[in-house]
């Protein structure tokens, strides 16, 4: 065989080795893969009214290690979580659980700088959060969760998600506001069936 076939049986492997080569697909943020069809069409939505922001941005900046954590006031776990043996965290309805989360470093250094005499002060509790202090007051529960891990949805809050309370009156504070961020500053996610058996639990007095 001539170097000149053997030239064209290669030139020819070549081309038709490019014709069946796999495309290149991005791997899209695990937190964004895990939503179903209804809970990624809201997530786009949301994108588009935040533009030029989005989720995976909200993600890549304020929740780098896609860790969340949330706080509850001991009677409500008891009540809603362990007494009916829930699966899910979150205020439920009939398509999923939806629970507003924060970066899990931002809840803890805020749970932390409240601690005086062994318990946490609601007042500077709520302030550090942008929530009322009435959330915090009574000893607490600290949840927290990885959403790569536990393969859980999380997207922006809209104002149509259950447990939103909307804003009144451009004056209000403690209320809802579209972006990603709570009325004091906090980066916040809303997270779609959040899973009780892959959740870290804390206890704060």
């Amino acid at each position: 065989m001539t170097w000149m076939v053997r030239s064209l049986l290669l030139w020819a492997l070549l081309v038709v080795g490019c014709k069946h080569a796999e495309p290149v697909v991005a791997t899209p943020t695990p937190a964004l893969a895990a939503c179903d069809a209804r809970q990624a069409e809201i997530s786009k939505e949301a994108d588009q009214l935040a533009q030029p922001w989005s989720i995976e941005q909200h993600l890549a900046k304020n929740f780098p290690d896609l860790k969340v954590s949330w706080l509850m006031p001991e009677g409500l776990y008891q009540k809603y979580v362990v007494q009916t043996a829930a699966k899910n965290f979150g205020r439920c309805d009939d398509t999923a659980c939806y629970l507003f989360a924060a970066p899990s470093a931002v809840i803890q250094e805020a749970v932390n700088k409240s601690m005086t005499g062994g318990t946490h002060a609601p007042d500077v509790l709520g302030q550090a959060l942008g929530l009322p202090a009435k959330n915090f007051e009574g000893p607490l529960r600290m949840m927290t969760l990885d959403l790569n891990a536990s393969g859980t949805c999380a997207r922006l809050p809209v104002d149509s998600d259950p447990g939103v309370w909307k804003c009144q009156t451009p004056e209000d504070k403690d209320c809802f506001k579209f972006g990603g961020y709570t009325s004091g500053g906090v980066p916040e996610v809303m997270v779609i069936n959040a899973p009780v058996a892959q959740t870290t639990v804390t206890e704060i007095p």
